[in-house]
């Protein structure tokens, strides 16, 4: 496909940075999310829940480490997810785009993300999209993302990352109004989410 690097360039450090039409994150699962970053404002909710999700327990420890979060951990999954499902809506998700797939989210993350978790997380996404359908695993990002502002953060997220293969088109469009409407959100979240990412990339 030979991804412009630029391009990714751009993609994760949009991603990096916080929202500001929404205004800060909400308190509840993201209040540890903002513990972990006195500058909540200015960096996104993606990144703020990676830098959590990066304690996650590996291999066999039996104690979570000080500073992990379940809730971080399954908002960051979710995320990842809803981006996932929208990259998949084409049919078409080669090596190619998920190199590049993986490459956005590591450099997003600031790599409080290793690639190990990145691709294990992929794995499992992957076995879910396969097991149970697109539209079970739309809802269940929907039951897993309660919260307005995040909500937001998911349709941003995937229309960030829909521009790795050129923009959001329009099978696309429909898994992100099938996100939107699965929170409560009508359709003009998933065009100002679509119109910000294309500002974003030029």
């Amino acid at each position: 496909m030979g991804v412009d690097q630029s391009l990714l360039t751009k993609i994760a450090s949009s991603l990096r940075i916080a929202r500001g039409s929404i205004g800060p994150a909400e308190a509840g699962a993201a209040d540890r999310i903002a513990a972990a970053d006195q500058a909540a404002e200015t960096n996104s909710i993606l990144s703020r829940a990676a830098k959590l999700y990066g304690t996650r327990p590996t291999g066999e420890e039996d104690t979570p480490p000080t500073g992990f979060d379940p809730a971080a951990a399954a908002l960051f999954e979710a995320l990842v997810e809803g981006a996932f499902l929208v990259a998949h809506a084409d049919g078409e998700f080669d090596d190619d785009e998920r190199a590049a797939f993986e490459q956005v989210v590591l450099a997003a993350t600031d790599r409080h993300v290793d690639a190990g978790q990145v691709a294990a997380l992929l794995h499992d996404l992957d076995a879910s999209y396969m097991e149970d359908g697109a539209d079970r695993r739309i809802q269940f990002v929907a039951r897993t993302v309660p919260k307005p502002e995040q909500q937001h953060e998911v349709l941003r997220v995937a229309a960030l990352i829909g521009h790795i293969s050129g923009g959001v088109s329009d099978v696309e469009r429909a898994t992100m109004e099938k996100l939107a409407e699965g929170f409560g959100l009508d359709r003009s979240a998933v065009e100002r989410a679509i119109a910000a990412a294309r500002a974003a990339v030029g």
